[in-house]
């Protein structure tokens, strides 16, 4: 008798833990209700479940919202499956995620009155083919975001695109462990930013036609403080030439047009094997933050910052800077490629070109430089790649 209920125990355990095994899906086609069809499958599905969007049109007229943990929204591909937020009523997300192990792929959101799609709190998450456009091109009243993970441990971004962002296109803020890799943004204020966060790979992406391509800040009065530990490489970084069009306050309306990849204020930043090509302020800029503040855990200052071998095309030829065109007259019609503020540490391979503003303190701005070639160190050891980048594991969830 014992025997046997410990084996009826041990079963009920087994089918406890396997779950999954019952997962359903649930699928939601276009056409009337599906606003309210698809929100309620966001509520009542279960950890495991897959919710299919059939290849369609979708008008939403409210933002989406998932709260369980384990599912799967699937599209017909971002061009195939679009959900259509140009008649949202509200101001908010299209979608908000705050579920842990949530796998969004294969579908689009257009013209959402605030962010793209929002996952605050949600770890291990991917984002996987999702296409986030503002269909009017740049404007200051589009959404800040288009991707937006934050304050999340496990974040991939793999393969989406983000069209229009008044703010960044791909944001990660707040996180550690992430990877944003062969995405597309294009025509947004930043294209690819990573805000107070650690461990983050960034890689195989293209950013082109952004007021700034890729950004890696920290910033002080944030909850989560001290980014770094940040790669950048094998990137496509051209053409990042848009007029700045970020409301007015927001930080990165400071972004000069024509950076192609800026670090500021980070600790432990690699840069190498990137393709920048006709950026005409900075292809890389280096600065410490500029602003007051009076966060006692803030470091203002980069520091450790690598620049590794890079390909450097046109660029610096039409800085946006306080005395730009005679800077450039002084160093021959264009600016060497690689602009640093002189404050922190600041490293650089062999044979690297560019130029220092040598700054006493920050905040000092163009009228205290004192212009000169760059003249650091080369780095003194490889840049420690361990633990960054996504946990390995997310990856199968995209096979």
């Amino acid at each position: 008798m014992i025997r046997n209920s410990l084996a009826a125990l041990t079963a009920l355990g087994l089918l406890a833990s396997a779950a999954p095994v019952w997962a359903e899906t649930h699928t939601i086609s276009p056409g009337e209700g599906a606003q309210e069809r698809l929100q309620e499958a966001l509520i009542l599905a279960e950890p495991g479940d897959v919710i299919m969007l059939e290849a369609g049109h979708y008008t939403l007229t409210d933002g989406l919202s998932l709260d369980v943990d384990g599912v799967t929204v699937r599209g017909a591909g971002m061009d195939g499956t679009v959900l259509d937020f140009t008649s949202q009523e509200g101001s908010g997300e299209g979608l908000l995620v705050t579920s842990d192990d949530v796998v969004l792929r294969d579908f689009a959101l257009e013209n959402p009155k605030g962010d793209g799609i929002k996952s605050k709190g949600a770890d291990n998450i991917v984002y996987y083919r999702v296409r986030v456009t503002w269909t009017g091109g740049p404007n200051p009243d589009n959404g800040a975001y288009g991707i937006y993970p934050v304050e999340s441990t496990g974040v991939l971004v793999d393969g989406v695109k983000v069209t229009g962002a008044a703010d960044a296109g791909v944001y990660v803020g707040q996180s550690e462990k992430i990877t944003v890799r062969n995405s597309i943004a294009e025509a947004n204020v930043a294209g690819i930013e990573i805000e107070n966060s650690r461990d983050a790979l960034v890689e195989h992406n293209i950013a082109i036609r952004n007021t700034g391509g890729i950004l890696v800040f920290d910033l002080p009065g944030l909850p989560k403080m001290g980014g770094g530990n940040v790669v950048v490489a094998n990137n496509l970084v051209v053409s990042n030439d848009t007029a700045n069009f970020a409301p007015p306050g927001n930080i990165v309306a400071g972004v000069l047009r024509g950076t192609g990849i800026m670090v500021m204020a980070n600790d432990g930043v690699l840069i190498e094997n990137n393709i920048l090509e006709n950026n005409p302020t900075a292809p890389v800029m280096v600065i410490a933050y500029t602003e007051e503040y009076n966060d006692e855990r803030y470091n203002a200052l980069p520091l450790n910052v690598v620049v590794g071998a890079n390909t450097y095309g046109r660029g610096g030829d039409d800085p946006q800077i306080e005395g730009g065109d005679m800077l450039a007259a002084a160093f021959g019609g264009s600016l060497p490629p690689v602009m640093w503020d002189g404050l922190g540490s600041l490293y650089a391979v062999e044979g690297t070109a560019g130029w220092s503003l040598n700054l006493m303190k920050p905040g000092g701005g163009f009228a205290a430089a004192q212009p000169s070639p760059l003249d650091v160190y080369a780095p003194r050891e490889a840049f420690d790649r361990t633990g960054i980048g996504a946990p390995a594991e997310l990856d199968e969830r995209i096979r």
